[in-house]
């Protein structure tokens, strides 16, 4: 399938795998619509996307976890830019690595808040206009933690197996209509990931990734992009992907 002049809409598109994926698909000539609270990094990547073959971008300011203002601006976009083909639900963030009994329960409620309902929000605001059109693709990011609890990631995990759930329920919920609906669970992947998970301490997200050749963004953009672009009869369910040196969310090689 071709992804030419379609109107891709990628959540978290400020940086990481979101700003990736904007990217990979501005490679494909589509058009984007890209979302982030960071309005400053957004318009950067917004600009790298059109040097790398956009067709147009449109920008929106947004936090996932504002209902009202996600649903503001699915229904305040421009009448080119509402048939909506592909939404990428990639916003999301880990904080704390503690144990259930000693969490921080602002940690969980920003979880929760951004990688569950924030999901939810923009799914609920975007998909009936692919329904109703009769052509859509919803391409949500999980996670190998999601399969898997790792220990002291309990509320994080959840939130993930949260997003399977969701996302193998709305492939239920739409089935007989064309929609297509995707989970994509990468395992390690270099990003701001750790550094958001511990609050800006750059040493020790640093040594999360120690002796590990970790996934980066643009592998997992890649595998998004792959998945968009199968034929329209094709559904990919499920992309399961780690460095070779994790077998799951608990399990690493790391060389000395």
């Amino acid at each position: 399938m071709s992804l030419n002049g379609k109107i891709v809409f990628v959540t978290g598109a400020s940086a990481g795998i979101g700003a990736a994926t904007a990217l990979a698909f501005a490679s494909e000539g589509a058009r984007l619509l890209l979302a982030a609270r960071r309005a400053d990094k957004l318009a950067e990547v917004a600009s790298a996307c059109l040097d790398r073959g956009a067709e147009a971008v449109h920008c929106i300011e947004l936090d996932v976890r504002r209902r009202d203002a996600v649903q503001a601006a699915i229904d305040g976009l421009p009448a080119e830019w509402a048939a909506i083909e592909v939404l990428v639900n990639n916003a999301g963030l880990s904080r704390g690595l503690d144990k259930l009994y000693q969490g921080k329960i602002e940690d969980w409620e920003e979880m929760i808040d951004t990688n569950v309902k924030g999901l939810l929000y923009v799914t609920r605001a975007v998909a009936p206009g692919m329904v109703a059109r009769g052509s859509g693709h919803v391409i949500n990011l999980g996670s190998t933690a999601g399969e898997l609890t790792y220990p002291n990631g309990a509320v994080y995990c959840a939130s993930k197996a949260a997003e399977r759930a969701i996302n193998d329920g709305l492939r239920q919920d739409v089935l007989g209509t064309p929609l297509r609906v995707t989970s994509v669970d990468p395992g390690m992947v270099e990003t701001d990931f750790s550094l958001v998970r511990f609050h800006g301490d750059a040493e020790r997200a640093a040594k999360v990734y120690k002796g590990v050749k970790p996934l980066t963004p643009e592998d997992v953009a890649d595998a998004i992009v792959w998945a968009a672009g199968r034929p329209a009869h094709v559904n990919i369910a499920r992309i399961s992907m780690t460095p070779v040196q994790q077998a799951n969310s608990l399990l690493f090689h790391r060389e000395p």
